[in-house]
């Protein structure tokens, strides 16, 4: 399946990072969290991605045109460097069609730019590409494609580093506790779509806000509750 990532966004919450570097840039290890979600995908065998790209696209661009294999792979160096053969590779066999989605578009926006590259494409996947997890996405594909609903969200427990008071109708307390223990589940931004999610979309639509909220209101949105590891990039 194609994987389109939305990695054209302001990155505004990483602005203490870097003016120059896009969220998608923000290396974690000595790779980019966008080659980690990509990688992550490829474990599964989805290796055709699109980018949706956007604010500061030429890092990202060259990142890949100047990609170095040596740097997250074995490899023997001889003659003084002179010769370097690799004992693995990771990226040989990606396709990346890099695709400017519009330096302000929200992502509804977006995911329409790269319709005409979907074309024929029952199902695709799609993400925010700045956050990792250990979700089983062949599980979490077959369960979509099982229910035969247009689009699906991952849905993710809170940071249990919050808590949330509840209160009466007066403004009193009634308790406190750790969000973690409560039924809210935050949008994961792993998401599997059928392509009948264009038909849904409009121009200036927001994805999220608009579309899902017209899907639910249609029975055609689902969502996997996942208890497991998710871990997004909301600051350096």
């Amino acid at each position: 399946m194609k994987v389109v990532l939305f990695c054209g966004g302001q990155g505004m919450r990483l602005r203490d990072y870097s003016e120059k570097v896009p969220k998608p840039m923000v290396p974690v290890g000595p790779r980019p969290i966008l080659w980690h979600v990509m990688k992550y995908y490829a474990q599964y065998g989805h290796t055709d991605f699109i980018l949706c790209l956007g604010h500061h696209a030429e890092p990202i661009k060259r990142f890949f045109l100047n990609y170095e294999e040596a740097i997250s792979n074995d490899f023997v160096l001889r003659e003084g460097g002179r010769e370097i053969e690799m004992l693995a590779s990771d990226i040989h066999d990606w396709t990346i069609t890099f695709v400017d989605t519009g330096l302000n578009a929200d992502v509804g926006e977006r995911l329409l730019a790269v319709r005409d590259y979907l074309e024929g494409d029952e199902v695709f996947l799609a993400n925010y590409a700045d956050g990792v997890t250990d979700l089983d996405l062949a599980a979490y594909i077959a369960e979509f494609e099982a229910t035969g609903k247009t689009a699906s969200l991952l849905g993710v427990r809170p940071p249990q580093s919050y808590h949330v008071v509840n209160v009466d109708e007066a403004g009193e307390p009634l308790g406190v506790g750790p969000i973690g223990g409560t039924d809210l589940w935050l949008n994961g931004g792993y998401f599997v779509f059928r392509n009948e999610i264009f038909d849904f979309l409009e121009q200036d639509d927001d994805l999220v806000d608009g579309t899902f909220n017209l899907l639910i209101g249609k029975g055609e949105l689902h969502i996997h509750r996942f208890d497991g590891w998710w871990s997004p990039m909301d600051t350096f």
